[in-house]
């Protein structure tokens, strides 16, 4: 293939994965908009939704492969390719992660509801996938450490808001709330809290393996 056409089909591949990292976003702040409002309606959206998502990183998971057996690019095209590979398994894993939100919005009752942290939380951990996708686009290594330093925020706010649901708990439960009900409740909240926390560490894998794709800086990586 000749280099202008193999540099079109990396440019291709770029921006194909932006554009299903902004999907993705965009399913996460409506499964964090759903959990905010207790809107189910929303949530079974983000649900019937996730095979968009699958179905897209499938087609360019098999572009990569193709790039790399038909191709076989080398150096810094090799390191683009091979990053783009793994930041599209995180953007599919953030995908579902956002669909398990939704569901946790379609199982909950309208009552014991401390959701006010969490809603913060979606919202950093979207702006955090969002901000390592576009540092993957501008090639931006600066942003990539900002996105890594973010991570004991989110990390941070994830560990405070169980402590308020399992004092909640605690002090709910001598109350006369039916203990299993209220266990449950409890359970789908810690599970959301994990997924949060998690869609950050997916956004932070995405950052690393940017900067590695653009300097070949490890320091990230874990």
């Amino acid at each position: 293939m000749p280099r202008d056409s193999f540099q079109a089909e990396l440019s291709a591949l770029r921006s194909a994965v932006v554009d299903l990292g902004e999907t993705v976003v965009e399913r996460l702040r409506q499964a964090a908009q759903a959990l905010a409002d207790n809107d189910r309606e929303q949530a079974r959206y983000v649900l019937e939704h996730d095979h968009e998502i699958n179905e897209r990183y499938l087609e360019l998971e098999a572009d990569c492969i193709d790039l790399f057996t038909l191709q076989q690019p080398v150096a810094g095209d090799l390191r683009f390719v091979a990053a783009s590979f793994k930041i599209l398994t995180d953007l599919e894993r953030v995908g579902d992660l956002a669909m398990n939100l939704g569901g946790y919005v379609t199982g909950m009752s309208d009552e014991f509801v401390p959701r006010a942290d969490l809603v913060a939380i979606g919202e950093l951990v979207a702006d955090q996938v969002e901000a390592a996708v576009a540092a993957y686009e501008n090639e931006d290594p600066e942003a990539c450490h900002d996105v890594a330093e973010r991570d004991d925020e989110v990390d941070g706010l994830c560990e405070r808001a169980a402590e308020v649901l399992l004092r909640d708990l605690v002090d709910r439960a001598p109350r006369g709330t039916q203990l299993e009900t209220l266990l449950e409740e409890v359970f789908q909240l810690l599970l959301t809290i994990r997924d949060l926390e998690r869609i950050g560490d997916h956004a932070v894998n995405i950052a690393a393996r940017t900067l590695y794709m653009v300097e070949s800086d490890d320091a990230l990586l874990y």
